[in-house]
């Protein structure tokens, strides 16, 4: 359900986990139009740049233990 934004109403901010959620989807590049544009309206800049490099740290992290676990 869409929620539509009153005149004098500020836009509702988004829950963290709803954030990353939008960031691990945003690594595939699989998003839908209307989850983007509501994001889009939403989401801080800052918390999607901390949540984006949280998010890499942890790629590289289990890339590294695949290759470990493969190596050793």
């Amino acid at each position: 359900m869409v929620e539509v934004e009153k005149p004098g109403k500020p836009a509702q901010k988004m829950s963290f986990l709803r954030l990353l959620k939008a960031v691990f989807w945003s690594f595939f590049g699989v998003r839908r139009r209307a989850d983007l544009e509501s994001d889009a309206a939403q989401l801080n800049p800052l918390h999607v740049v901390a949540a984006a490099v949280l998010g890499a740290v942890l790629f590289i992290i289990v890339l590294l233990v695949v290759v470990r676990a493969v190596v050793g």
